[in-house]
């Protein structure tokens, strides 16, 4: 898995994240696995980037920069259940800034070496325009 509960140490206490959700680690997991899909949502908007490949990387193979944003992301996830001994506008703030960050991401102006999509495999899949016309009627 791209990101692990352990992984939020980098953004909150493992204390916190225990009184937060009193340790049901099931809301840990959905945290986690929203801020995936929200912070995969952002690179599918660069289109080029290979969104599956991104996320199936562990350990230190991961992208520091898209850990670190999916790392506040789900913190954010995280906090939205309880305001447990954390600066709610600090946490607010820095998810504000994660998703800056991800948008100008997806809109081609941060670029980042990450996996991509090859682009003869784009093209089939965003080629998907077709013309012509049907064949004349006639009353005979």
């Amino acid at each position: 898995m791209f990101l692990e509960k352990d992984d939020l140490g980098s953004a909150i206490y493992g204390y916190q994240v225990d009184q937060i959700t009193e340790g049901n680690d099931d809301l840990v997991l959905q945290a986690i696995g929203a801020a995936i899909q929200e912070v995969g949502g952002y690179l599918s908007g660069a289109s080029s980037y290979d969104v599956p490949a991104i996320f199936a990387t562990t350990g230190t193979a991961r992208n520091a920069l898209i850990l670190t944003h999916t790392v506040t992301v789900a913190k954010w996830y995280l906090v939205e259940l309880c305001n447990a001994d954390i600066i709610y506008e600090q946490a607010k703030e820095r998810y504000d800034r994660a998703v800056s960050w991800l948008i100008k991401l997806s809109k081609g102006t941060v670029i980042l070496d990450l996996p991509t999509i090859p682009i003869n495999e784009q093209e089939d899949e965003l080629d998907t325009f077709g013309w012509g016309s049907r064949t004349k009627f006639n009353h005979e």
